[in-house]
């Protein structure tokens, strides 16, 4: 493993990232989900990245085929028990080397300014914090760095922002701890990064679900100039 990479353990915050019937419905839409759009919006985001590459969530593993050979390393963390094994497996089909270990998005095992690019993908919807997680981003990217990211967000349209308001509380206990009511472009911004390119689009991630809200794009620390 890359030396930017410490080898993280096993810690009592994983526990909270456990979500077995989650995981497990969610794994089963996967192909579904890639096949309507899904693979294309991640291709995009991994698009130019180069050198070592941290993902923070990376599920089962559909971004493992998708780096360009630029990337030099892919540390994904991964906290579910069932997705980090099916990610595992998903590595002997990875474009580049990958590594998949135990890990949250609030402690990230790389040293401070050792990384060329994070990437998140329907992730940041589902940590507890995004303050902090974005914090850890900023600390691991190196000057000039990268942050990749696609991510489902609040709607624009008043009526369905209530909605997702008030559904939010109870699908997130359903839904392995996803808020659907998220501001993630406003809490990159906030967290001192600078958005380079950014697309708001409408996707439906199945037949069954209307569109929802959601952005792609990337982003680099912010230079405050004196």
């Amino acid at each position: 493993m890359d030396q930017a990479f410490p080898s993280p353990g096993r810690g009592h915050e994983l526990d909270g990232g456990q979500h077995p019937r989650f995981a497990r419905a969610y794994a089963r839409s996967v192909d579904g989900m890639n096949r309507r759009g899904a693979t294309e919006h991640r291709r995009r985001i991994l698009e130019g990245l180069h050198g070592s590459v941290i993902e923070l969530g990376a599920g089962a593993g559909s971004s493992f085929p998708l780096y360009p050979q630029t990337v030099t390393h892919v540390l994904a963390l991964e906290p579910d028990d069932y997705f980090r094994n099916r990610a595992q497996q998903e590595v002997r089909v990875a474009a580049v080397p990958a590594t998949v270990v135990p890990g949250v998005a609030e402690h990230i095992p790389a040293e401070t300014g050792s990384v060329d690019a994070v990437v998140v993908s329907l992730v940041l919807c589902s940590v507890t914090d995004q303050a902090t997680v974005l914090a850890e981003v900023r600390r691991v990217l190196k000057p000039g760095g990268t942050l990749a990211y696609y991510e489902h967000v609040r709607s624009d349209w008043p009526l369905l922002a209530a909605v997702e308001d008030l559904l939010t509380p109870v699908w997130q206990r359903a839904a392995g701890g996803c808020h659907p009511n998220r501001d993630t472009l406003s809490a990159i911004r906030a967290a001192g990064f600078a958005i380079q390119d950014n697309e708001r689009f409408g996707f439906a991630p199945s037949a069954l679900t209307p569109p929802v809200a959601h952005i792609m794009g990337r982003a680099t620390i912010q230079v405050v100039r004196g």
